[in-house]
């Protein structure tokens, strides 16, 4: 039988993310090598998404262990490869920080409330764990040794992988300022308001939909599997109150998993009020338990 041709359409698509060439690397800040916008899935009627992805240019392992970064931004805005506004103006940059100290770093998109609503951004981190464990031949990373950092919103879908994702399971989590309840009045959030990201993010006020605003919350899914969370808070958050991490690290202790709750006196949301040296400390804390969960020295 002959085989049929392919379409007109299926000859000028992309290839398909799950084996499209990687693009060049490049080097970039000093011992780092880049691969930007790197298409991890296809979502009908959606914008591809891709990554970038850092990695030390000497190796000290054949495989690398893996922080995969998720962005803030309400759920509604942000990039990829931003840490947040107290790391911006940082050389080397947070993500060769990382790299330089022997992980790949994966930032990845996933899809904003203007695009869709919850689960989707959480579908699609998994979209990028998968793809990240089918092409781990390719980039030398070990999925199997994955730290989800997240920041802000960010944070609370990291909570969410973390808590959630069997296959691989993840190592831990390291979670910034995250909100982990979608139920409870808090700080200036109330789940009847409509307007909020967090309904935005769910396409209705909580109090709306509470079954999929308890499922969204990190809270609903803690169980004594769980991977060890590094929770980091500033204590005047204005944004997001501080009582969400408070919440997620009693959860979690109760249920005999490892958490680490650092309440950082007089930070606001994304580090604001906090000297520089602090910013760095609050990082290099961070790094120090990510490494500490990879399996890796602490130096």
């Amino acid at each position: 039988m002959t085989a049929s041709k392919p379409s007109l359409r299926e000859l000028i698509a992309a290839p398909h993310p799950d084996h499209a060439p990687l693009p060049p690397g490049a080097l970039s800040e000093p011992g780092v090598r880049e691969l930007r916008g790197v298409p991890y899935a296809e979502v009908e009627g959606s914008r591809p998404l891709e990554l970038d992805l850092w990695t030390p240019r000497t190796r000290k392992a054949e495989y690398l262990p893996l922080v995969l970064f998720v962005h803030g931004g309400a759920w509604r805005r942000g990039r990829r490869d931003d840490m947040g506004p107290r790391t911006r103006g940082w050389v080397p940059g947070p993500f060769a920080r990382i790299a330089a100290a022997g992980f790949a770093v994966a930032c990845v998109d996933y899809r904003l409330s203007g695009e869709a609503t919850f689960p989707a951004p959480l579908d699609d981190l998994r979209a990028a764990l998968r793809w990240l464990t089918l092409r781990s031949a390719e980039l030398r990373i070990d999925t199997e040794r994955t730290v989800v950092w997240g920041e802000s919103a960010g944070g609370h879908l990291a909570s969410l992988l973390a808590l959630t994702h069997t296959d691989p399971p993840l190592s831990g989590a390291v979670i910034w300022y995250a909100p982990s309840d979608m139920t409870t009045a808090r700080g200036s959030f109330t789940p009847e308001d409509a307007a909020t990201p967090e309904a935005l993010m769910l396409g209705a006020a909580p109090a709306a939909v509470p079954e999929l605003a308890h499922t969204a919350g990190p809270l609903a899914h803690v169980a004594s599997t769980a991977p060890p969370f590094l929770l980091a808070h500033g204590v005047e958050d204005t944004m997001v109150a501080s009582s969400h991490s408070r919440s997620l690290a009693a959860a979690l202790e109760k249920a005999g998993a490892s958490v680490d709750l650092w309440e950082v006196p007089d930070a606001d949301h994304g580090w604001h009020g906090l000297p520089d040296a602090r910013v760095h400390e609050v990082f290099t804390r961070s790094l120090t338990f990510a490494r500490r969960l990879a399996g890796m020295p602490v130096q």
